[in-house]
């Protein structure tokens, strides 16, 4: 018990977390409840002022016409002769006057030394009222006053005196005419009203002697009124306020004036106890007090026994979830059933998350898998590059040990040559998938369009792979539409596609194997199919069978050569150009087929760029041909070196630089009408060198030929843009070269 009390007070669990969120949640509650109380009370205190003051008003309203009616009796009274002459007659007159107003307690005329001659009420004695107030205020100011209070002599009432002078015809105060009015009649209308147990009517004079009072009037009469009293009467108190009284009751009072300054300097206060006029509000009040304690009471123990079941034992269930998930065990679950709550929502989550984790765990697991294969795949494509490059260096090698023994008839050096020569055309083949399958997945290629024949695009495929299939003798096959069939396109990438997918046919279908190539016009589209019965693929295959370095598995017994990009290389171009390649494979030696679609389009040829490959075959060399003056630039010695032999044994003449500067030097000597310039120079870089040379006097109008390893689109624009006329990438296709250098030689 003592622990779970330190918790509560230090809020270290959850449930006197809980509690505190109730008890904050109730503070506003609490809040609005004391706020409203305190409002229903100054409501009710000011409803009681409102009410207070009408009723204090009328009261005084009540009052004031009393002295107005009795002021008025006694301006009549003035002006009758009969008030002056015999006393007898006057008394009688104002016994009858007295007997139609039981309000007043007499009525007498007094002479100017102070008698009363004529009096309603008979007295055994001369009554002398020259030391009264009234009576000096009367005659001094000649108008109505209403006197203080007195205790009559005659009639032995408590009364107030109302006096009015007596005017004869020389408008001189002849006498003073008053009333008795008793104080007992004075507020009798308001005795109907019901006032609540505690509250009083006071009606003082000027001096703050009590001239009326309910209730006990009697006991009252004549007494002063209390200092607080006075002192809000004295400050012309306009505003009901809280006076304590002389019994120790604080009351609501509120003040009236009796009449105007012309009829009395009276003032009506009436006074109700406060607590009568808050009790009800109070009442409410501490209601609504005891019902949020209890509210209060209950939602805590709610709380704390209830919030277990509910909040408690589920969060505890949540954590649990939590922490197998941590430790590794995905397949954990809540096992909360789910609501419209917030730990339903919370669980559901949870839920969510370990399934999500569950699922990323295994696409993780896969991705790690698929990187696996691929590291491996990285690892297969080097040693596979490895082996394809050492396959032409081995022979290259020992053809050049060959030629360095000196004694080697013709025969052999042409055949050395030869041998040389494919080897180096295998590898530049070799390179150039490899640089190719770069440029399109970069998205540097950029296809030159025509309007092409399909027919002519496999003819030329055909051409390019038919050695390989007449060494291989394989049955070719094909079903070509008799009429033509145009889509816009890049013959030369459209020809490598067609050329790709006959290559891999011809490679892994067996020796006097059966390849067939079928075009045909569908709609909006044209099909190339080109099928072989050939080896096959595995289903794994075929879904990878794009994807670049993706080759069945290699022996050392049927090695078919190449990096396994053909067919990376063929769907990245078939895309390019808006197509799509699918591959099929029943099974392992049920063969393949290929089927590659374009859209047909009626869109004219782009123009093309200019480049080395773009060059027409070189027709046979002239008999007779112009000596050129050729400029060799390069920094590496031995390709300088055979570049120079080649051009020397075209029959032109050859000087050779190694820098930059030198070449500018050599041209100025020499003029050359041709400068075969490498573009990685170790000064600056033969692109610079180019438009200088052009800026020369010397060579202004040279033919200038960029040979470079350098062989992307942006390189051969660059070259264009620095003033090249050709571009070639090495190995430089030397046939292609002299033919250049005879058809520039013609052109002199």
């Amino acid at each position: 018990m003592k622990k779970i009390a330190t918790d509560i007070l230090k809020l270290n669990s959850l449930r006197s977390r809980l509690m505190l969120l109730v008890a904050l949640a109730i503070t506003p509650s609490l809040l609005m409840t004391v706020y409203s109380g305190w409002k229903e009370r100054q409501n009710a205190i000011h409803a009681a002022e409102e009410n207070l003051q009408r009723l204090t008003s009328l009261a005084a309203t009540n009052e004031a016409q009393s002295l107005k009616s009795a002021r008025q009796t006694l301006i009549d009274l003035s002006v009758l002769p009969a008030l002056l002459g015999d006393p007898k007659e006057c008394s009688a007159l104002l016994r009858t006057i007295l007997r139609k107003n039981p309000d007043y307690a007499n009525l007498g005329v007094i002479r100017m030394n102070g008698d009363v001659v004529c009096n309603a009420v008979p007295s055994s004695r001369q009554v002398n009222l020259a030391d009264r107030a009234h009576f000096k205020r009367a005659i001094a100011e000649r108008r109505f006053i209403a006197g203080n209070y007195v205790f009559g002599r005659v009639i032995q009432k408590h009364t107030i005196n109302l006096t009015y002078p007596v005017i004869d015809i020389d408008n001189k105060v002849a006498a003073v005419v008053f009333i008795a009015l008793d104080l007992a009649e004075l507020d009798r209308f308001i005795g109907d009203i019901q006032f609540p147990p505690g509250s009083i009517l006071v009606t003082s004079d000027s001096d703050g002697i009590i001239i009326s009072r309910r209730p006990d009037p009697e006991k009252w009469f004549g007494k002063k009124v209390s200092d607080e009293i006075r002192d809000a009467i004295s400050r012309g108190q306009r505003q009901p306020i809280v006076l304590e009284g002389p019994d120790g009751i604080d009351r609501l009072h509120a003040f009236a004036r009796v009449g105007t300054p012309e009829i009395s300097n009276f003032t009506v206060t009436i006074g109700i106890p406060i607590d009568d006029i808050v009790g009800p509000a109070s009442r409410d009040h501490f209601m609504a007090l005891l019902m949020l304690a209890a509210t209060t009471i209950l939602a805590l123990f709610a709380t704390w026994l209830v919030g277990d079941i509910m909040i408690v034992r589920r969060v505890r269930a949540l954590v649990e979830t939590a922490k197998k998930i941590s430790s590794g065990q995905l397949d954990s679950r809540t096992g909360i059933q789910y609501g419209r709550e917030e730990i339903s929502y919370l669980a559901r989550a949870l839920d969510d998350m370990a399934k999500s984790l569950q699922y990323k765990q295994a696409a993780r697991d896969k991705a790690e898998q698929e990187l696996r294969t691929a590291d491996r795949r990285k690892d297969e494509f080097l040693a596979m590059l490895a082996h394809e490059l050492r396959n032409p260096l081995a022979p290259i090698s020992a053809a050049a040990q060959v030629l360095k023994l000196g004694q080697v008839d013709p025969a052999q050096i042409r055949a050395t040559s030869d041998i040389i020569a494919r080897q180096a055309d295998h590898m530049t083949q070799l390179v150039d998938d490899l640089l190719d399958v770069s440029r399109v997945t970069r998205g540097l290629v950029t296809l030159e369009r025509d309007a092409l024949d399909i027919r002519e695009i496999v003819s030329d495929a055909v051409e390019q792979v038919g050695p390989l299939i007449r060494v291989r003798r394989h049955d070719l096959a094909l079903h070509l539409p008799p009429e033509p069939v145009v889509l816009m396109g890049d013959k030369k990438r459209l020809v490598q596609v067609i050329a790709n997918l006959l290559n891999n046919a011809a490679k892994y279908t067996p020796e006097g194997g059966h390849i067939e190539v079928r075009v045909e016009a569908q709609h909006d589209q044209v099909m190339i199919a080109v099928k072989d019965d050939g080896i096959g693929m595995a289903p794994e295959l075929v879904s990878r069978v794009f994807d670049p370095f993706s080759q069945a598995e290699r022996t050392s017994d049927r090695s078919q050569g190449g990096l396994g990009l053909g067919l990376a290389l063929v769907k990245s171009l078939v895309e390019l150009h808006g197509g799509s390649v699918q591959a099929l494979s029943r099974a392992p030696g049920a063969g393949s087929v290929f089927t590659v679609r374009f859209p047909l389009s009626n869109n004219q040829a782009s123009p093309f760029l200019r480049n080395s490959d773009d060059l027409p075959l070189p027709l046979p060399l002239p008999v007779s041909v112009r000596v050129l003056r050729v400029m060799v630039v390069d920094d590496n010695a031995d390709a300088a070196r055979t570049l120079e032999m080649f051009v020397k044994a075209a029959g032109h003449t050859v000087v050779v630089e190694s820098h930059a500067a030198g070449a500018l030097a050599r041209a100025r000597a020499v003029a050359p009408e041709v400068c075969l310039l490498d573009i990685g120079l170790p000064d600056i870089d033969g692109n610079e060198l180019a438009r200088r040379l052009r800026k020369m006097p010397e060579t202004a109008n040279a033919v200038l030929i960029a040979i470079t390893g350098y062989g992307q689109q942006q390189d051969l624009e660059n070259a264009m843009a620095a003033g090249f006329d050709y571009h070639f990438v090495k190995p430089v296709d030397a046939i292609m070269l002299a033919g250049l250098l005879a058809e520039i030689g013609a052109s002199y």
